[in-house]
Formats: C-alpha cells, structure tokens, sequence
C-alpha cells in the first residue's frame, strides 16, 4: 500500500496527490509515468509524474475526476492508501542543453510539462511557458512554474485570465514579434498539440510531444495507445510518450481517442457516472 501524503484540490475538476513511494522516487525522471490501482478491483490508470521529491521519497500526481477510477481516488485523502502505484514506466524525456525553450500546457498537460521545464532550468537553459485552460479556475501550477520561468504566459478561452484565446495565439504572437526559441514543448490535449506543430513546422522550431492523453494499459500490451511516428508504428508507453511533434501522425491518434467514445459514455451511464 502507498500512503498519500497530501492532497490539494485545484479546481472543481482537477486534484493533486502526492504520494510515498521510494522506489519510483529514486528512479522516476521528467516525462515518465506511473500505474495506480486505487484498490484490490480498481482499474489501471496511467498518470505521468507532476514532480517528485527523492529525499521525501515522494511522487505528485496530478489527475482530472472524469471517470469512476479518478472518482474513487478523488474520495481518499491525506492519511489515506492506494493499492498500487508502479513505476517509473516509460522513457524519460529527450532534453537537450540549448539557449531558449517555452513550454506550451493545455489544461492538465501543466503537470507532465512541470517536471520538464524545471530540469531544462537546471541545465542552464531559459524557459518560458504558456499555459492554457478554459477559465482562470482552469490554468493550473502558474506559481510554481512562475519559480523558474523567465516568462510565464496565459490564455484562457473565455478570457478571464490572460490573453482570451489559444495557447497557439500567444505562441504564433510571441515568434512574429521576434521572439526566438531553440525548441518548443507542447503537452495537453492531441488537438492542442497538433496545432502547436501547425506553428511551429512551417518556421522549423524543433517541438517536442506528449502522447500520454492516449495511453490505456501502460505496458504495451493492450495495442490502444498504437501510433505511426516517422512511418513507423509506435507504443506511447513503451516507446515515449514523449515523440518529435513532426513526426508524428496526430490525425490518426484523433481518431483512434474517439473511436470508443460511445462505449465509454454507455459504461459510464451503466455505472451511474
């Protein structure tokens, strides 16, 4: 059993654990992610690591209440355990020793992009980030990474907080005043990220991605997280999930998301979600 440590709720939606477990602790690196079962019949469910802290031998998750898994780890508290939380499972994040880099967060992609920028910082690189959500209650983790960011930028749908608009507005603003980035990280929802590339390709900005959003079993084996990356068929959780955003084939992994959402609205009804 992993006991939580503490728990703090960031908006309606979305709550943050962090969790004993030494063994991930001592190994996990930025970009990698985790299996929790909450208990004994509970499903897997990956989450990429938000932080961690090697001397309290401590792991953050960061997870959006949106089925009847996150449900039930929504009900626990600091004090409380959950049944599994296995890891680190993936491969850590490419980052290269460059001048410049910003981050681009849509929503819930803050807690993956966190861990990242903040190494980048410790190698001596500048990093900005623009982070993006609905409404102000939906930009998560500004003051943390307002830590180490040079910059930190955001855009809000409906406009109550920062720039009203895209993450890619901001982004495609940023470049044509003449801003200049050796590389760019995007991490949230595919479509986000796809449109990140759509900026980014035409102006040759190097642009890495996260394809956690699609990731299911964590281990290879279910084949949903399947993605054609350079031609070649890849496993997010095996073989990323993090991937050069040129590469990849985002239409397929759009379709491939919403290709059970019927059955995943019905069994969500059938269990009164």
């Amino acid at each position: 059993m992993y006991k939580i440590v503490s728990k703090e709720v960031l908006n309606d939606s979305v709550e943050l654990m962090e969790i004993h477990a030494p063994y991930v602790a001592r190994k996990c690196e930025a970009g990698q992610f985790i299996i929790i079962r909450v208990n004994e019949d509970g499903e897997r469910v990956p989450l990429t690591i938000a932080d961690y802290d090697r001397e309290k031998e401590t792991v953050t998750i960061i997870y959006q209440v949106v089925g009847y898994s996150t449900e039930l780890l929504s009900k626990l508290n600091a004090g409380d355990s959950v049944q599994d939380f296995v890891g680190p499972l993936g491969k850590p994040a490419p980052l290269h020793k460059v001048d410049r880099v910003i981050g681009v967060a849509g929503g819930v992609g803050a807690a993956p992009l966190y861990p990242q920028l903040r190494k980048l910082h410790e190698m001596g690189v500048k990093v900005d980030v623009i982070i993006g959500g609905r409404s102000e209650e939906f930009v998560i983790l500004e003051e943390k990474f307002k830590e180490f960011c040079d910059n930190v930028y955001i855009a809000t749908n409906d406009g109550s907080k920062g720039t009203k608009g895209f993450v890619t507005d901001v982004l495609t603003d940023l470049i044509e005043k003449g801003e200049k980035f050796d590389e760019v990280i995007a991490i949230g929802p595919l479509v986000m990220m796809k449109a990140v590339v759509g900026v980014t390709k035409p102006r040759n900005i190097p642009t890495g991605v996260s394809l956690n959003p699609i990731m299911i079993d964590g281990t290879g084996m279910c084949g949903g997280c399947r993605v054609t990356v350079d031609n070649k068929t890849m496993f997010a959780c095996v073989d990323g999930p993090d991937f050069d955003g040129f590469l990849v084939d985002f239409d397929e992994c759009i379709t491939r998301q919403s290709m059970f959402k019927e059955e995943e609205h019905t069994c969500r009804i059938g269990r009164g979600e």
